[in-house]
């Protein structure tokens, strides 16, 4: 499950709407849906405020070759 899809998830689980979550975490609406569809590519600061908002932290997990 890729992140825009565990922030879907989290959203929908709190019953809050796109809106809501955009103006809580201070994210324009259209980040939150591009996020949410994979196609955006938000700053790690954008992600941290929306993860944030929702309760959540962001966590990297760094593969080696």
């Amino acid at each position: 499950m890729n992140i825009g899809q565990q922030i879907k998830e989290r959203r929908k689980a709190l019953k809050i709407s796109q809106q809501t979550l955009a103006d809580l975490s201070g994210v324009g609406i259209n980040t939150i849906v591009a996020i949410e569809r994979n196609t955006g590519n938000p700053s790690l600061k954008t992600l941290e405020q929306i993860l944030s908002t929702l309760g959540l932290k962001l966590c990297l997990k760094i593969k080696s070759e």
